[in-house]
Order: C-alpha cells, then sequence, then structure tokens
C-alpha cells in the first residue's frame, strides 16, 4: 500500500484527536452538568472516529483485510438531539460560544480534509470510511453552527452591544 494512503489516516487520525482532546477540555470548564454530559459525548464520539481510522491504518499498514463495519457508522439519534442548550447560565455564556466557534471551524475543517482525502485515495474503504465521516461531522457542524448563532446572539445582548 502506498505511503500516501498511511499518511492521509494520520492526519484524519489527528485531526479526530484534536477534537476528542477539544471537547474533553471544554467539559472539564463546563458549569452545567447537561453541557459537560452532551461535550463528553462529543469527545466520545471523536474517540470513536479516531479508533475507526486506527483500525483501518492498521488493516492497510499490515495488509490485512478490512475489518470495519460500515453499518455501525450511522449518526446516532442521540448526537441529533444532544444540543438544546437554550438555558446556559450567563457565567458560561462566553465558554458556549467560544466552544461553539472553534467546534465550528473544527467541524469545518474536518469535513474538507475528509472530501479532499476522498479525491486521494485509491482504496474503496477508505473512500466509504471517509463518506460516512463527512455526514457524521456534517451532523456535528449544522448543530454547532445554529447553536453557535443563538449563543452569539444572546452573548452581544449580554455584553449590551450589538454587531452593527
Amino acid at each position: 500500500m502506498s505511503i500516501k494512503e498511511l499518511e492521509i489516516l494520520k492526519q484524519a487520525i489527528l485531526i479526530e484527536k484534536e477534537g476528542y482532546e477539544f471537547y474533553k477540555m471544554s467539559a472539564e470548564q463546563a458549569k452545567e452538568e447537561d453541557v459537560k454530559a452532551a461535550l463528553l459525548f462529543l469527545a466520545e464520539e471523536e474517540k470513536q472516529h479516531q479508533d475507526w481510522l486506527c483500525s483501518l491504518y492498521q488493516d492497510i499498514n499490515e495488509k490485512r483485510d478490512v475489518r470495519i463495519d460500515y453499518s455501525k457508522l450511522e449518526v446516532p439519534e442521540k448526537t441529533k438531539q444532544i444540543f438544546s442548550w437554550k438555558n446556559v447560565s450567563p457565567e458560561s455564556g462566553s465558554l458556549a460560544v467560544s466552544v461553539f466557534g472553534i467546534g465550528v471551524t473544527m467541524e469545518k475543517n474536518a469535513i474538507d480534509y475528509y472530501y479532499k482525502a476522498m479525491k486521494e485515495t485509491e482504496l474503496p474503504e477508505a473512500k466509504a470510511l471517509y463518506e460516512k465521516l463527512i455526514v457524521w461531522e456534517s451532523e456535528h457542524l449544522d448543530l454547532f453552527q445554529k447553536n453557535y448563532d443563538l449563543l452569539k446572539e444572546d452573548w452581544w445582548e449580554r455584553q449590551r452591544f450589538s454587531p452593527a
């Protein structure tokens, strides 16, 4: 297998590791239990993505048959419902808007990377995994963007200024 395939996977693994660490650190800073739980849930999803990518990397590197069960890569319903943080306390508002803002950027970057990786890979298994991860990360992005927009407006109001 080409070194290029392994390099693509190594970067993808790093992207998911960064997401995991970011959401985990953010959860440690959160004061509300529902916010903390949601961030830890997201961290675990990123960890799961990392595990799938590591498994594919090992299979390719060791020239084994790929063992990923792609039927298990559907976005779970809990992910679609995890964000309903309408009552974030004022003292947590700055953290929340920052977490969502950074999350939007991270998810966009991950999606862009997986689109690029899909074009560059020659492996059908890798292409299938990147496609699934694009769907998953797009779900995260959509949820983050909606909540960021709401929190941003609330944060501006609390600061007594508007973007005008």
